[in-house]
Order: structure tokens, then C-alpha cells, then sequence
């Protein structure tokens, strides 16, 4: 877990070193920012999404995901919830939800866990080889939560503790499926995760808020279905 530590406190880092400047930046830049952001989720979204389409061993799942979490995520009022517990206006939580996904969809935050999890432990030496992936992404992560921050404050540092929950997940999954850890999860997490990403990118640009944050559950069902599918 050394390197989802790493990680985590990354995004505590530059999430406060944006947060901070925030106050200096004017309007019309942060502007900028909002839209440089919503193109940037537009154009991630669909590379992660369209090229794992044709690898999908079932290619109706990410739909029934997507309709499955958002219902549940909407009867939870998990965007309204938030919304409410952040005293921030929706822009605020549009970022969040967009910071969640940056952070969380790809190999790096998903494979990662798993080789730390599946690594021969040998003291501190794992954090050599096995979470060169966390690493690697933390310092992505760094440079994207101070932007994110940047515009969108200190609710941003939310997202640490999600990631963590996250990989944790997946570093836990690995524990105890190992190395039968289904490589299809991860290409229809991608799918699932490209969606929610491009939905991020339209609420931020203003074409359509999709209340991103009532469609996270959906990044459940794909795990759930493939636990399940181990068991039979």
C-alpha cells in the first residue's frame, strides 16, 4: 500500500499548492482553465473508451453499468449530498467529480495496485519494482490536482481519500483473487470510466450537466459482475 500512500499524499500536495494560488488568478484565466479542462476530459474520455470497446467480451455491460449506477447513485443523491456538504456551487462539484475520475481511470491507477498487491514482499524493497505504476501516476496527479485546485479550491483534496478507497479496493481484490484477476475488468472499467470522463468534460464546459457524481456506482458494476462471475 506503500505506493497508494504516495499517491494519496500527492494529490494532498498539489491540490493545497493550488487551492493556495487560487486567490491569484484572475476570472478570465480561470476561465481558460474551465475550458482548457472540459476539452482535455472530452478528448481523455473517448481515448479511454473507444479502443476498449473492441477488446469488450461482453459490449452491453458498460450500458447496463452506466443505467445501473446511475440509478442507485440517484437514489442516494450522492451529487446532492455532496453538493449540500460542501457549501459549494456545482461547479465545485463537477470538479471534484472530474478530479475523481482524472485520478483513478487508467492502467496506472488500476494495474498498479494490483502488482503492489501480487509483488513477493521483501521489506522495503518492493517500493523498488512493484509501485513504479503509483509513482509514476502520483506525479502525474501531482501536477494535475494543483491545476484542478487551481480552479476549483480546496474542495479538490476530497478526491485524496477516494483515490485511497479506490486502489485500495483493487489492492485487496489482488490479495485475494491474485493473479485470477480478470484482465476484461479492467478493459470494461476503462469503457465505463472514458463515459463518466467525457460526462465531466460536457458539465464543465456547460453543454449538459450530467450529474456525474450520481453516475460513479457504475464503476462498481463491472467489478461486482466479474467477482460474481469468478464464484460460478
Amino acid at each position: 500500500m506503500l505506493g497508494t500512500i504516495v499517491n494519496t499524499s500527492t494529490i494532498l500536495i498539489g491540490g493545497t499548492f493550488g487551492a493556495l494560488v487560487r486567490s491569484g488568478i484572475g476570472e478570465k484565466y480561470r476561465q481558460v482553465l474551465f475550458n482548457g479542462l472540459g476539452l482535455c476530459c472530452i478528448v481523455l474520455g473517448c481515448n479511454a473508451s473507444l479502443p476498449n470497446m473492441a477488446k469488450s467480451d461482453f459490449p452491453v455491460l458498460f450500458i447496463l453499468s452506466i443505467a445501473i449506477g446511475g440509478l442507485i447513485g440517484t437514489k442516494l443523491d450522492l451529487a446532492g449530498r455532496i453538493d449540500r456538504a460542501s457549501e459549494k456551487r456545482k461547479g465545485n462539484l463537477n470538479g471534484l467529480a472530474t478530479g475523481c475520475l482524472l485520478y483513478c481511470i487508467g492502467t496506472f491507477s488500476i494495474v498498479g495496485p494490483v502488482l503492489s498487491a501480487l509483488s513477493p514482499t521483501q521489506g522495503w524493497a518492493i517500493s523498488e519494482t512493484a509501485n513504479t505504476y503509483l509513482y509514476t501516476n502520483a506525479t502525474l496527479d501531482l501536477v494535475t490536482s494543483a491545476v484542478l485546485a487551481a480552479s476549483y479550491g480546496w474542495i479538490m483534496l476530497l478526491a485524496a481519500p477516494i483515490l485511497f478507497c479506490w486502489q485500495g479496493m483493487f489492492y485487496l481484490i489482488a490479495i485475494n483473487f491474485g493473479a485470477a484477476m480478470p484482465e476484461p475488468m479492467r478493459v470494461e472499467l476503462s469503457i465505463v470510466g472514458g463515459v463518466l470522463i467525457v460526462s465531466s468534460g460536457l458539465s464543465i464546459l456547460g453543454i449538459k450537466d450530467c450529474k456525474t457524481m450520481n453516475l460513479l456506482p457504475s464503476l462498481l458494476v463491472p467489478v461486482i459482475f466479474y467477482a460474481i462471475k469468478s464464484l460460478i
